[in-house]
């Protein structure tokens, strides 16, 4: 994640009413948070200085814990969102929904995809898995941690 990026993350929240903004991007993870703290940046691969913006949001990154799946009852597992956005279940309008109830995935196939900011993240499978239920329903928003699919590990 360059500076660009960050500044560019920075000036979005402070101009709309968003308080607490998150992103997981390739093993590193960006908070922004509204209110009276300090403004500070980290990376979980290097330290990269920012120069503080005079704004009062603070980008904090913190190191990535797989969080793809957490345990629910009867041997189900959740999938999430590793990021704030829009939830999508097929590639467009007009194309067919990734997966469906009762779909049998392989590891690696794509779920469905979360936009955020113009950019199209396809969330995939973990493990093998079948569909038990699809918790969101297209086009809604979703924020980092969101269950998005109950899934039975194959």
């Amino acid at each position: 994640m360059d500076i660009k990026n960050i500044k560019s993350l920075i000036r979005m929240v402070t101009q709309t009413d968003i308080t607490e903004f998150e992103l997981e991007s390739d093993g590193e993870k960006l908070v922004i948070r509204r209110g009276s703290q300090v403004v500070t940046t980290s990376m979980p691969v290097a330290p990269m200085p920012v120069a503080a913006p005079a704004v009062s949001a603070a980008p904090v990154a913190v190191p990535v814990a797989p969080a793809e799946a957490e345990a629910v009852d009867d041997g189900l597992e959740e999938v999430t969102s590793p990021i704030v956005g829009t939830f999508y279940r097929s590639p467009s309008p007009e194309s067919d929904s990734y997966v469906e109830v009762g779909s049998v995935v392989e590891k690696g196939q794509t779920l469905c995809i979360v936009e955020a900011m113009k950019l199209m993240n396809e969330i995939e499978a973990e493990y093998k898995c079948k569909v038990v239920k699809i918790l969101k329903e297209n086009a809604e928003p979703v924020e980092y941690g969101d269950s998005l699919f109950l899934v039975e590990p194959l």
